[in-house]
This record gives C-alpha cells, structure tokens and sequence, in this order.
C-alpha cells in the first residue's frame, strides 16, 4: 500500500512539473522536412489537446459583436468548455446554455426543446440583447433536425431579435467548414443593403486588429479611406455600418468564405490579400490593392533594405540559439520558418499537423533547402508523452513553447495581428524581446483568447 501511494504521489509530482515519461517517439509523430507529405505529414487517428489554449474559439469571436447574446445547446460535457471560456472573459452575462438529456434524443421534440427552452433564455434576460448567436451541435446532425424551422419560428417569436446560424460541430472538421468559419460567415449576416460609401472599406474576419504602422493602412490613410473593422466596432450601430463599405478586404484565412459571401450579398467588392512573409507577395497584394483604388504603389525598396537589416541584426543577436515554430502563432508557419532559414536563424523544429494549400511552394523550398528540419505533430496522441524537459530553444508560438519548455517565447497566435513589412519588422523585435526576457510559460498559455477581454 504505501508503495502504490508513493508511486501515486510521484505521478501527481511528475504530472505537475509537466515531465513525461520517455517512450520512444516515432515517425508517427516527429518526421523531417524531405519526408514531410503534402499536405498531411501525419496520419489522422486519436488526438490529443495541449494545454495551449491561445488561440481564440468560436466563444471568444462571437463575442466581437456588440451587445450579442450566445446560446449553446448541446451535451453538459459538451458545454463544460463554452462555458468556462465565457466565464473566463468575464462574460456569462451574455452566454446561456440549452443542456440535452438522453431522453430529449429520443422524444421526438428537439425542435420544440430548443424553441422553448431559447424562448425562456430571452423572457428572463434584463436587458434584451442586439443579436442571438445560436449555436446547434453534431446531435443535431445526426438527428436530422428541422433547423430552418426553429429560426423560422425564432424569428416569428422576437421580430426584435436578430438570430445567427452558428454551430459547434466539430464532426465537420475532416470535411467541409469547421465551426470556426461557418462562424466568421455567420457573423456579418445582420448587415443589411445600404447605400455605399466609396472611402469606406472593411477588414472583415480577424479576431485580432492588424497592427495601425502597417503598409496596408498608410496606403488608405494616403488614400483619405476610412476602414472598418469588427474588433474595434464598440456599438451596434457601428457593426451595422459596415455596410457602407464598397469594399471587403480579407486578411486571415479562415474568413475567407465568410467574407466572399458577404461581398456578393451586399455587392461589394472584395480582394482576399493574407498575411505572409514573403517580399514579392507583401508587394503584388500592395499593388493589387492600389491598383482597384486608383493609387499610385508605393516603393518598398527601403522597406526590404529595413527588414534585411533587422533580420540580420536578430539572426546575429541569437547567434545559433535553436528556434521552434508552431502553425498557432501564424497561418503560414511554413512561410514563417523559410523566411528565418534563409536569413540564417537554426529553425530546427515546425510544429504543425498538416500544411495550408496557400504554402505549396514555400513546403517545396524547405524540402530542397532544410530538408533536416523536423516536423512534428501537436494533436497526435502521441505527443502526450513526448518527453518535455526544459531546453533552451527560443520559441515562437505557445505549443512550441510547451513543448520545448522554454520560457524565451513569442507569445503570439493567429498571426498577431502582424501585416507586411511591418509585420516582419514587429516579429523581429517580438524574438529580441524573447531573446532577452523569459515568460512563465506555464501560466501564460493556459489562458484562452490571447488578446481578447480576460478577468484571468
């Protein structure tokens, strides 16, 4: 007995101190960049969730719209993680739950349930909110569950009310739109026909607002453009302003659909212009956008010489310290580690499940040209006991971080607002900053929604 209570005990310790035992860790989870398929290295099977939870959910983006409501109906362990999300933003004042019991899936009225039970949530709130974000789950699915008849009735019960087709329904993640974008299309439905305003322009989808000393924007200021944008939108009215707009620019790759519909519904032009580390890129999305507005584009030979200098003035200031990326911190992880490697930093590790189709060419480059460099999984059930000891690696992005256990990290996700060659300058004085002051990484990436309202 006390040796099973000692052994226990050193679980627990061993578990805290976020050690792991030390399998042996295959090419199921780790692979190098030569061997690397396109555009799924790893297998896809049991995954596992690290305790990075940076990067914003559907909760935390259906928040960006003023004075909205959300409403989640699903399974109790289903709402566990919805629920703490909003309680951690210190918004359970606009968050209710609908919870489904064994026998609801089988009485018939799961349309009545939701209905009714939506209805109640509306009559007891104090304050009737602007918009009902409500989010139906894969039991609805499975159920063949008449949705376009609970918002027919909805509607018809709160005309006042605006109610968005949200869902959490992870089971659509291998196939078709994930929650996430079906979220960042659903959310500008509440824009209606207006008349345009042709200095207006929106940046539409982002959670995070693009840095202001971007060239992007001096572009438009240069230009006398106004732009919209829904994370800085602090009322309603506001929001439904963007309307106005004659243009939809979008920056972040899961809101692409969202912001395609949007254009077509509202007649508005649209231009698809990501964020990415590449020079000649950074240049043709300038010249696209000066172009559809008339403007001349602007000269970016100092803005290259700028980041020339800074990049080596970082890759110097490291001096060999080994570098890990994570597909968290950037859509284009892949862009993100040809450009240290072709500026002599020692990426030596891409945490990434699999590749974006926008990063073709940049996976060819790194296999003809750092083929050593490893890829390795970060949902694969393997990676839970991937063996994790402190090291000094300079990480950019939480999972990199946890998996390294480093305390010199960027604490970034889902780009970090960065844009151009503004962007690359900020990254570079992110990893100074990283390079010079350790983080307690511990506390840090166990907190949701980076850069979102947080009582944490």
């Amino acid at each position: 007995m006390l040796n099973m209570i000692h052994g226990n005990r050193e679980a627990l310790e061993r578990r805290e101190a976020w050690e792991c035992p030390e399998p042996s860790v295959t090419e199921k989870e780790i692979v190098s960049m030569k061997d690397a398929a396109w555009p799924s290295p790893f297998l896809p099977g049991l995954e596992y969730n690290s305790p990075a939870h940076g990067t914003w959910n559907i909760v935390h983006t259906g928040m960006l719209i003023p004075g909205s409501h959300q409403i989640y109906v699903c399974a109790a362990n289903c709402n566990r993680g919805v629920v703490l999300t909003a309680a951690e933003m210190g918004a359970v004042d606009r968050f209710s739950t609908i919870a489904l019991c064994e026998e609801d899936l089988t009485d018939g009225r799961m349309e009545e349930l939701v209905i009714d039970g939506v209805s109640e949530i509306l009559h007891k709130l104090k304050r009737k909110p602007t918009v009902v974000l409500l989010f139906t789950v894969c039991l609805h699915h499975f159920m063949g569950c008449d949705i376009p008849y609970i918002y027919r009735a909805l509607r018809e019960r709160f005309p006042e009310q605006r109610f968005l087709e949200c869902y959490m329904d992870p089971i659509m993640q291998k196939g078709g739109m994930t929650p996430d974008q079906k979220l960042r299309m659903a959310m500008y439905d509440c824009l209606e026909e207006r008349e345009k305003n042709p200095r207006q322009i929106n940046i539409v989808g982002n959670d995070l607002a693009l840095q202001p000393d971007c060239e992007m924007f001096a572009l438009l200021k240069a230009g006398g453009y106004t732009v919209k944008d829904i994370t800085a939108c602090e009322t309603f009215e506001e929001y439904l302003s963007m309307a106005e707009s004659f243009l939809n620019i979008v920056t972040y790759p899961a809101a692409r659909a969202g912001g395609e519909k949007l254009s077509e519904r509202l007649g508005m032009k649209f231009l698809y212009l990501p964020q990415t580390f590449d020079y000649r890129e950074i240049d043709r999305e300038l010249a696209l956008l000066a172009e559809t507005l008339g403007l001349a584009a602007s000269d970016t030979t100092s803005l290259r010489e700028k980041c020339e200098a800074k990049l080596e003035e970082t890759r110097a200031l490291l001096d060999g310290m080994p570098v890990a990326v994570d597909a968290a911190a950037a859509p284009r992880v892949l862009g993100l580690a040809r450009l240290l490697l072709s500026h002599g930093f020692s990426v030596i590790r891409i945490y990434a499940d699999s590749f974006s189709p926008e990063e073709k060419d940049d996976w060819q480059w790194l296999k003809d040209h750092a083929p050593e460099v490893e890829v390795c999984a970060t949902i694969h059930a393997g990676m839970r006991v991937l063996p994790r000891r402190p090291e000094r690696v300079l990480a950019i992005g939480q999972k990199a971080a946890y998996f390294h256990q480093t305390g010199h990290f960027v604490n970034m996700v889902e780009g970090g607002g960065l844009y151009g060659y503004a962007g690359i300058l900020e990254l570079c004085e992110r990893i100074r900053d990283a390079f010079y002051h350790t983080r307690d990484t511990k506390d840090l990436i166990v907190r949701k929604g980076l850069g979102c309202m947080s009582c944490i």
